[in-house]
């Protein structure tokens, strides 16, 4: 009988650890996923704004833009007949808008993908823990 007892400490403490670290390796999930979840909340909400505030920022330029052409025209129509001084300046703002185009693909280019960077460091470095401690 005491050979029995032996036998079943061991299996009862393996059965114990292999239970807590099923526990430990559910609750690291969903704490990943809580953290995922909340940057890419924080990140669609500057996202947001920002938006919002370039469209505001957009109708401004654009009326500004307005306003600068008419300008434009104008003053090239004291030296110039009315069609050539427009020609003229749609042409530069032709240039500018392709310009202005070139540079913003760039930069979204360089932005994507809007992937959640800390919690995918986070989970890299908890898969390198676990395996260090199973190489233990």
């Amino acid at each position: 009988m005491s050979s029995e007892l032996h036998q079943s400490e061991p299996e009862q403490s393996v059965s114990a650890l292999v239970t807590q670290a099923t526990q430990q390796m559910s609750q690291l999930v969903r704490d990943e996923m809580r953290l995922a979840q909340a940057e890419l909340t924080q990140k669609g909400r500057r996202f947001g704004k920002g938006g919002g505030l370039f469209g505001a920022a957009g109708l401004f330029a654009a009326l500004a833009l307005q306003a600068l052409v008419a300008t434009a025209i104008i003053t090239l129509g004291l030296v110039l007949p009315w069609w050539a001084s427009a020609l003229v300046v749609t042409a530069v703002l032709v240039i500018i808008a392709a310009a202005l185009a070139a540079l913003g693909a760039k930069n979204i280019s360089r932005a994507a993908p809007p992937a959640p960077r800390q919690t995918i460091d986070s989970i890299k470095a908890d898969v390198a823990e676990i395996k260090e401690r199973a190489h233990r």
